[in-house]
């Protein structure tokens, strides 16, 4: 469980080395950790933040704050090592949704690093049970209430919304029918702790499970899951389900 201010830094920082060296050795350790440090050097840059801005379209529509450019720099720097918040994009978002084919009432909606909130507000748009957000940070998981609270859309269809401050690794699975968003929100060793978790729930609770994964940088390891086989897949995004 994360402490109020979240994970600590040179916690996140070691934890991430001694993974890294064990799968990849020190040399390239010491390889991928400059070159986040340069990435996130980078963007720090004043010219980096103003791109940032750039997702504020949805902010504008809806009065929240779901950008990236306004999260601070200790959660940026985190992000580095656990996943860089980046809000959905809203027409890829409702594409994915779509291409579901469900019965949303039936389903609650899951969101895995759900940052902000965006995503959380954006599945309101659909008549899910309910809807889910875990996100890590509390400085995010902050946010996220704020928008929830203040969201206001003549397209909500749902309004049993809520944003929760853990750790993925530790979520326990509702057993009812589920949409699983993930985009790209742990690194490998910590997706496949999720996922085993996932899979042992659906092995004492067999139910239909949707698992929406945009920016599938780690699709074998969701594709490894014997419980899940893939309905559909892009190369923005992949979608599983549960197998009967």
């Amino acid at each position: 469980m994360p402490s109020e201010d979240g994970p600590r830094l040179q916690h996140t920082l070691r934890a991430w080395w001694q993974e890294t060296v064990a799968r990849d050795g020190q040399f390239s350790t010491a390889r991928q950790f400059a070159q986040r440090l340069y990435e996130f050097a980078r963007e720090s840059m004043p010219d980096r933040r103003r791109q940032r801005y750039g997702d504020m379209d949805y902010d504008w529509e809806y009065r929240v704050n779901t950008t990236g450019a306004t999260v601070g720099w200790r959660d940026r720097l985190l992000g580095q090592f656990l996943s860089p918040y980046q809000p959905t994009e809203p027409a890829l978002f409702h594409e994915m949704m779509t291409s579901l084919q469900i019965d949303y009432a039936a389903f609650t909606f899951i969101d895995l690093g759900s940052g902000k909130g965006r995503t959380l507000l954006m599945a309101a748009e659909y008549p899910f049970k309910r809807i889910l957000g875990i996100e890590v940070l509390p400085s995010l998981h902050r946010a996220a209430e704020e928008n929830i609270r203040k969201y206001r859309s003549d397209r909500q269809k749902c309004s049993a919304i809520e944003s929760i401050c853990g750790d993925a690794r530790n979520f326990e699975f509702p057993a009812e029918p589920t949409v699983l968003y993930l985009f790209n929100p742990l690194p490998e060793a910590a997706l496949m702790e999720v996922l085993k978790c996932l899979q042992d729930s659906l092995r004492a609770y067999p139910r239909p499970v949707c698992v929406v994964y945009h920016n599938a940088v780690l699709e074998g390891a969701v594709a490894g899951q014997l419980s899940l086989e893939k309905a559909r897949g892009t190369h923005q995004y992949a979608i599983y389900r549960s197998r009967p």
